[in-house]
Protein backbone atom coordinates (compact mmCIF):
# COMPACT_ATOMS: atom_id res chain seq x y z
CA UNK A 1 0.00 0.00 0.00
CA UNK A 2 1.60 3.49 -0.68
CA UNK A 3 1.13 6.41 1.23
CA UNK A 4 -1.12 7.96 -1.71
CA UNK A 5 -3.59 5.08 -0.54
CA UNK A 6 -3.19 5.13 3.11
CA UNK A 7 -6.87 6.81 4.76
CA UNK A 8 -4.67 8.81 7.66
CA UNK A 9 -7.67 9.26 9.35
CA UNK A 10 -8.90 6.00 9.42
CA UNK A 11 -5.03 4.54 10.56
CA UNK A 12 -5.01 7.39 13.64
CA UNK A 13 -8.43 5.86 15.15
CA UNK A 14 -6.93 2.50 14.65
CA UNK A 15 -3.24 3.69 16.40
CA UNK A 16 -5.67 5.07 19.07
CA UNK A 17 -7.51 2.12 19.23
CA UNK A 18 -4.34 0.32 20.17
CA UNK A 19 -3.21 2.62 22.64
CA UNK A 20 -6.71 1.88 24.12
CA UNK A 21 -6.23 -1.47 23.80
CA UNK A 22 -2.16 -1.91 25.28
CA UNK A 23 -2.89 0.47 27.80
CA UNK A 24 -5.58 -1.18 29.72
CA UNK A 25 -3.16 -4.86 29.55
CA UNK A 26 -0.90 -2.80 32.53
CA UNK A 27 -3.94 -3.55 34.57
CA UNK A 28 -4.58 -6.46 33.30
CA UNK A 29 -1.17 -7.83 34.14
CA UNK A 30 -0.84 -6.39 37.73
CA UNK A 31 -4.40 -7.89 38.32
CA UNK A 32 -3.86 -11.39 36.86
CA UNK A 33 -0.18 -11.24 38.65
CA UNK A 34 -2.33 -11.97 41.77
CA UNK A 35 -2.34 -15.76 41.11
CA UNK A 36 -0.46 -16.16 37.74
CA UNK A 37 3.36 -16.15 38.05
CA UNK A 38 4.84 -14.11 35.07
CA UNK A 39 6.24 -16.76 32.86
CA UNK A 40 2.55 -18.64 33.18
CA UNK A 41 0.82 -15.78 32.58
CA UNK A 42 2.33 -14.60 29.66
CA UNK A 43 2.14 -18.31 28.50
CA UNK A 44 -1.48 -17.82 28.20
CA UNK A 45 -1.70 -14.82 26.81
CA UNK A 46 0.31 -16.09 23.69
CA UNK A 47 -1.41 -19.63 23.43
CA UNK A 48 -4.90 -18.04 23.76
CA UNK A 49 -4.25 -15.43 21.47
CA UNK A 50 -2.38 -17.58 19.29
CA UNK A 51 -5.36 -19.56 18.49
CA UNK A 52 -7.78 -17.15 18.21
CA UNK A 53 -5.84 -15.40 15.59
CA UNK A 54 -5.35 -18.65 13.70
CA UNK A 55 -8.85 -19.44 13.85
CA UNK A 56 -9.42 -15.22 12.01
CA UNK A 57 -6.73 -15.92 9.67
CA UNK A 58 -8.56 -19.52 8.28
CA UNK A 59 -11.71 -17.60 8.47
CA UNK A 60 -10.25 -14.88 6.17
CA UNK A 61 -9.06 -17.78 3.34
CA UNK A 62 -5.19 -17.42 4.87
CA UNK A 63 -2.52 -19.45 5.52
CA UNK A 64 0.49 -20.30 7.72
CA UNK A 65 3.56 -19.92 5.19
CA UNK A 66 5.30 -22.64 4.26
CA UNK A 67 8.87 -21.08 4.24
CA UNK A 68 11.11 -21.97 6.93
CA UNK A 69 12.87 -18.69 6.47
CA UNK A 70 9.93 -16.68 7.16
CA UNK A 71 9.72 -19.02 10.61
CA UNK A 72 13.07 -17.97 11.47
CA UNK A 73 11.67 -14.58 11.16
CA UNK A 74 8.75 -15.13 12.87
CA UNK A 75 10.78 -16.40 15.63
CA UNK A 76 12.80 -13.88 15.92
CA UNK A 77 9.68 -11.10 15.94
CA UNK A 78 8.74 -13.32 18.70
CA UNK A 79 11.53 -12.86 20.86
CA UNK A 80 11.37 -9.18 20.45
CA UNK A 81 7.33 -8.68 21.80
CA UNK A 82 6.38 -11.51 23.14
CA UNK A 83 9.45 -14.26 24.65
CA UNK A 84 11.50 -10.92 25.82
CA UNK A 85 8.77 -7.98 25.60
CA UNK A 86 5.87 -9.13 27.03
CA UNK A 87 7.57 -11.42 29.48
CA UNK A 88 10.06 -8.91 31.09
CA UNK A 89 7.37 -6.50 31.55
CA UNK A 90 5.18 -8.77 33.34
CA UNK A 91 7.99 -9.61 35.74
CA UNK A 92 8.72 -6.09 36.15
CA UNK A 93 5.01 -5.68 36.85
CA UNK A 94 5.81 -7.51 39.83
CA UNK A 95 7.64 -4.93 41.56
CA UNK A 96 5.53 -1.45 40.56
CA UNK A 97 2.72 0.13 39.63
CA UNK A 98 0.61 -0.28 36.79
CA UNK A 99 0.57 3.44 35.73
CA UNK A 100 4.37 3.24 36.27
CA UNK A 101 4.74 0.74 34.14
CA UNK A 102 2.90 2.15 31.51
CA UNK A 103 4.96 5.53 31.27
CA UNK A 104 8.20 3.39 31.64
CA UNK A 105 7.22 1.46 28.85
CA UNK A 106 6.41 4.12 26.96
CA UNK A 107 9.45 4.87 25.77
CA UNK A 108 10.03 2.75 23.16
CA UNK A 109 9.44 5.15 20.32
CA UNK A 110 12.57 7.17 21.91
CA UNK A 111 14.52 3.48 21.51
CA UNK A 112 13.17 3.30 17.71
CA UNK A 113 14.60 6.62 17.18
CA UNK A 114 18.06 5.87 18.22
CA UNK A 115 18.11 2.14 17.01
CA UNK A 116 17.64 4.26 13.61
CA UNK A 117 19.73 6.59 14.13
CA UNK A 118 22.98 4.44 15.01
CA UNK A 119 21.98 1.27 13.16
CA UNK A 120 19.06 0.26 10.88
CA UNK A 121 18.92 4.58 9.66
CA UNK A 122 15.86 3.11 7.87
CA UNK A 123 13.77 6.59 8.50
CA UNK A 124 14.90 10.20 8.21
CA UNK A 125 16.23 11.87 11.65
CA UNK A 126 16.13 15.90 12.07
CA UNK A 127 17.19 17.76 14.68
CA UNK A 128 13.92 18.14 16.53
CA UNK A 129 13.70 13.92 16.52
CA UNK A 130 16.46 13.97 18.12
CA UNK A 131 15.39 16.71 20.51
CA UNK A 132 12.62 14.73 21.42
CA UNK A 133 14.78 11.86 21.92
CA UNK A 134 16.97 13.42 24.98
CA UNK A 135 13.84 15.00 26.04
CA UNK A 136 12.18 11.46 26.45
CA UNK A 137 15.46 10.38 28.07
CA UNK A 138 15.25 13.10 30.28
CA UNK A 139 11.93 11.94 31.00
CA UNK A 140 12.75 8.44 32.17
CA UNK A 141 15.96 9.55 34.26
CA UNK A 142 13.62 11.98 36.20
CA UNK A 143 10.92 8.99 36.36
CA UNK A 144 12.97 6.20 38.15
CA UNK A 145 16.32 8.49 39.22
CA UNK A 146 15.06 9.25 42.72
CA UNK A 147 14.89 5.33 43.83
CA UNK A 148 18.17 5.00 41.89
CA UNK A 149 19.82 7.41 44.50
CA UNK A 150 18.58 5.36 46.84
CA UNK A 151 20.23 2.37 45.90
CA UNK A 152 19.32 -0.66 44.15
CA UNK A 153 16.50 -2.53 45.05
CA UNK A 154 13.43 -4.25 44.25
CA UNK A 155 11.74 -1.31 43.01
CA UNK A 156 14.60 0.04 40.57
CA UNK A 157 14.98 -3.52 38.99
CA UNK A 158 11.24 -3.60 38.18
CA UNK A 159 11.68 -0.13 36.80
CA UNK A 160 14.64 -1.04 34.72
CA UNK A 161 12.80 -4.70 33.41
CA UNK A 162 9.78 -2.74 32.36
CA UNK A 163 12.41 -0.34 30.79
CA UNK A 164 14.31 -2.72 28.79
CA UNK A 165 10.77 -4.25 27.89
CA UNK A 166 10.54 -1.02 25.83
CA UNK A 167 13.96 -1.61 23.86
CA UNK A 168 12.47 -4.77 22.70
CA UNK A 169 9.10 -3.24 21.55
CA UNK A 170 11.39 -0.80 19.57
CA UNK A 171 13.19 -3.96 18.27
CA UNK A 172 10.12 -5.15 17.09
CA UNK A 173 8.35 -2.09 15.32
CA UNK A 174 11.99 -2.04 13.43
CA UNK A 175 11.76 -5.62 12.58
CA UNK A 176 8.10 -5.95 11.91
CA UNK A 177 8.35 -3.91 8.96
CA UNK A 178 9.85 -6.87 7.03
CA UNK A 179 6.40 -8.41 7.42
CA UNK A 180 5.00 -6.29 5.01
CA UNK A 181 4.24 -8.97 2.25
CA UNK A 182 2.26 -11.25 4.55
CA UNK A 183 -1.33 -10.28 5.53
CA UNK A 184 -1.45 -9.21 9.28
CA UNK A 185 -3.11 -12.37 10.70
CA UNK A 186 -0.33 -14.44 9.98
CA UNK A 187 2.27 -12.46 10.97
CA UNK A 188 0.44 -12.26 14.20
CA UNK A 189 -0.80 -15.90 14.51
CA UNK A 190 2.62 -17.02 13.39
CA UNK A 191 4.58 -14.64 15.85
CA UNK A 192 2.36 -15.83 18.96
CA UNK A 193 2.43 -19.63 17.67
CA UNK A 194 6.43 -19.27 17.70
CA UNK A 195 6.00 -17.74 21.30
CA UNK A 196 3.47 -20.09 22.53
CA UNK A 197 5.80 -23.04 21.46
CA UNK A 198 8.62 -21.61 24.11
CA UNK A 199 6.97 -20.50 27.01
CA UNK A 200 4.34 -23.35 27.58
CA UNK A 201 7.20 -26.13 28.36
CA UNK A 202 9.30 -23.06 30.27
CA UNK A 203 5.93 -21.97 32.42
CA UNK A 204 5.42 -25.78 33.27
CA UNK A 205 9.07 -26.26 34.16
CA UNK A 206 9.39 -23.20 35.91
CA UNK A 207 6.32 -22.68 37.74
CA UNK A 208 4.16 -26.03 37.80
CA UNK A 209 0.65 -24.20 36.64
CA UNK A 210 -1.39 -27.60 37.66
CA UNK A 211 -0.81 -26.06 41.19
CA UNK A 212 -1.91 -22.98 41.28
CA UNK A 213 -5.78 -21.87 42.58
CA UNK A 214 -6.20 -18.91 40.64
CA UNK A 215 -8.90 -16.00 41.53
CA UNK A 216 -11.95 -15.38 39.16
CA UNK A 217 -10.94 -12.28 38.76
CA UNK A 218 -7.26 -12.89 38.06
CA UNK A 219 -9.05 -15.68 35.19
CA UNK A 220 -10.65 -12.49 33.97
CA UNK A 221 -7.91 -10.17 33.88
CA UNK A 222 -5.45 -12.77 32.05
CA UNK A 223 -8.40 -13.54 29.43
CA UNK A 224 -8.82 -10.22 28.65
CA UNK A 225 -5.11 -9.48 28.22
CA UNK A 226 -5.26 -12.63 25.81
CA UNK A 227 -8.45 -11.51 23.59
CA UNK A 228 -8.16 -7.57 24.24
CA UNK A 229 -4.78 -6.83 24.60
CA UNK A 230 -2.99 -9.41 22.72
CA UNK A 231 -5.22 -11.14 19.59
CA UNK A 232 -6.61 -7.41 18.83
CA UNK A 233 -3.64 -5.25 19.29
CA UNK A 234 -1.23 -7.75 17.15
CA UNK A 235 -3.78 -7.21 14.43
CA UNK A 236 -3.87 -3.70 14.76
CA UNK A 237 -0.10 -3.56 15.47
CA UNK A 238 1.00 -5.39 12.25
CA UNK A 239 -1.49 -3.27 10.40
CA UNK A 240 -0.24 -0.66 11.26
CA UNK A 241 3.69 -1.22 11.00
CA UNK A 242 2.68 -1.40 7.20
CA UNK A 243 0.86 1.68 6.71
CA UNK A 244 2.16 4.28 9.18
CA UNK A 245 5.73 2.50 9.66
CA UNK A 246 7.78 1.43 12.62
CA UNK A 247 8.06 5.25 14.18
CA UNK A 248 4.77 6.47 13.50
CA UNK A 249 3.12 2.22 15.15
CA UNK A 250 5.95 3.14 17.85
CA UNK A 251 3.87 7.16 18.55
CA UNK A 252 0.56 5.26 20.37
CA UNK A 253 2.86 4.54 23.10
CA UNK A 254 2.15 8.30 24.47
CA UNK A 255 -1.53 7.82 24.24
CA UNK A 256 -1.16 4.48 25.72
CA UNK A 257 0.46 6.26 28.50
CA UNK A 258 -2.48 8.17 29.82
CA UNK A 259 -4.86 5.06 29.66
CA UNK A 260 -2.74 3.01 31.77
CA UNK A 261 -2.13 5.90 34.51
CA UNK A 262 -5.76 6.54 34.45
CA UNK A 263 -6.46 2.98 35.41
CA UNK A 264 -4.37 2.71 37.58
CA UNK A 265 -5.30 5.65 39.77
CA UNK A 266 -9.13 4.75 39.18
CA UNK A 267 -9.24 1.10 39.32
CA UNK A 268 -6.46 0.43 41.50
CA UNK A 269 -5.89 3.44 43.50
CA UNK A 270 -2.89 4.08 42.74
CA UNK A 271 -1.12 7.51 43.24
CA UNK A 272 1.19 9.67 40.34
CA UNK A 273 3.41 11.99 42.35
CA UNK A 274 5.08 15.26 40.83
CA UNK A 275 8.58 13.82 39.68
CA UNK A 276 6.48 11.08 37.36
CA UNK A 277 3.99 13.37 36.53
CA UNK A 278 7.67 16.29 35.55
CA UNK A 279 8.87 13.03 33.89
CA UNK A 280 5.68 12.03 32.14
CA UNK A 281 5.10 15.37 30.77
CA UNK A 282 9.22 15.38 29.28
CA UNK A 283 8.61 11.88 27.83
CA UNK A 284 5.35 12.83 26.07
CA UNK A 285 6.48 16.01 24.49
CA UNK A 286 9.48 13.99 23.26
CA UNK A 287 7.63 11.24 21.98
CA UNK A 288 5.44 14.18 19.64
CA UNK A 289 8.15 15.51 18.82
CA UNK A 290 10.09 12.51 17.39
CA UNK A 291 7.24 11.78 15.34
CA UNK A 292 6.57 15.26 14.42
CA UNK A 293 6.64 15.89 10.65
CA UNK A 294 9.45 17.95 8.96
CA UNK A 295 7.33 21.35 7.68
Amino acid sequence: MTSSQINRPLEFCLLALLALFWGSSYLFIKVALESFPPLTLIAMRVSLAALLLYMVARWKGHRLPADLAIWRQLFVQSFFLCLGGWAVLAWGQQFIDSGLAGILNSTSPIFVFFITVLWTRHEAVSGLRLTGALLGLAGVVLIIGVDALRGLGQEVVGQIAVLFSAVLYAGSAIYGKRFSGLPSTITASGTLICASAVLIPLSMLVDRPWILNPSAVSIGAALALSVISSCLALLLYFRLINTLGSMGTASQAYLRVGVSVLLGVVVLGEHIHWPVALGLFAVVAGVIAINARPQ
